[in-house]
């Protein structure tokens, strides 16, 4: 039934699966045997069970890398947020979770409103190449960007190099906020990160055959399903719901 997909995997009777471990939303853990647990290895598990094939998880510590892995064939489908910049070189399924993204300002800020924070002498701490780094960097008019190793990374560059603002998902700077006393997030977002399926731009039967699986899991429930399953209830909001 699946003969043609299945052509276009790389190695027979395996799905090699890109999973970006950098984001603690949907990958909430590690099983005994080192694979990843949390809603993107959930998802790829089962696009794997109803094609028939094994699963091989194939991850990297964050999203750049793990887009970076296509050109030496890593993997055949990879869990990642959708960006016009990746989008060169992936292609995207429809997206399945959505991730707002705003600013944690430290106390005694003037910075009020998302337009607030693009002004001249602005400074910007965020993790490269996150999804909401490329974004920012296509539309940001003013302030600038410094860049830090993975969301630790930009953290500790905010604290240490006293920046203006943090750029970031929301669920994790509210957990960032907690450490420290007085700051706060800015209302509203300046985007909603969009979590996809990424396939090769070649593999046009792969690529279908997802993005069916992603309205159906959508449609069923699954993803919702999994959201509360992996505790991540109110940090992420399945697509198109909000």
């Amino acid at each position: 039934m699946y003969e043609d997909i299945l052509k276009e995997l790389s190695e027979p009777g395996v799905l090699r699966v890109g999973v970006n471990l950098g984001n603690i939303l949907l990958v909430t853990g590690e099983a005994d045997n080192g694979d990843p647990v949390g809603i993107s290895p959930d998802m790829s598990k089962a696009i794997a069970d109803k094609l028939g094939v094994d699963v091989r998880y194939v991850t990297r510590p964050r999203p750049g890398d793990l887009a970076d892995a296509l050109e030496e064939d890593a993997w055949d489908i990879a869990l990642i947020a959708i960006e016009p910049k990746r989008a060169e070189t992936i292609f995207f399924s429809d997206p399945y979770v959505e991730i707002e993204a705003t600013y944690l300002v430290p106390e005694g800020s003037p910075l009020q409103t998302i337009e607030d924070v693009d002004q001249p002498g602005v400074r910007i701490a965020v993790s490269e190449r996150a999804a909401y780094d490329l974004y920012l960097t296509r539309t940001l008019k003013h302030a600038t960007l410094h860049r830090g190793v993975g969301l630790p990374g930009a953290f500790e560059l905010f604290k240490e190099e006293k920046l203006d603002a943090l750029a970031g998902l929301v669920p994790a700077l509210r957990e960032n906020a907690e450490e420290l006393p007085g700051s706060r997030l800015i209302p509203g977002r300046y985007t909603a990160v969009q979590q996809a399926i990424g396939t090769k731009h070649e593999n046009k039967k792969l690529a279908a055959f997802v993005n069916e699986f992603v309205a159906d899991a959508i449609k069923s429930g699954f993803v919702a399903e999994l959201i509360d399953k992996h505790g991540v209830t109110g940090k992420l909001a399945v697509a198109g719901s909000s």
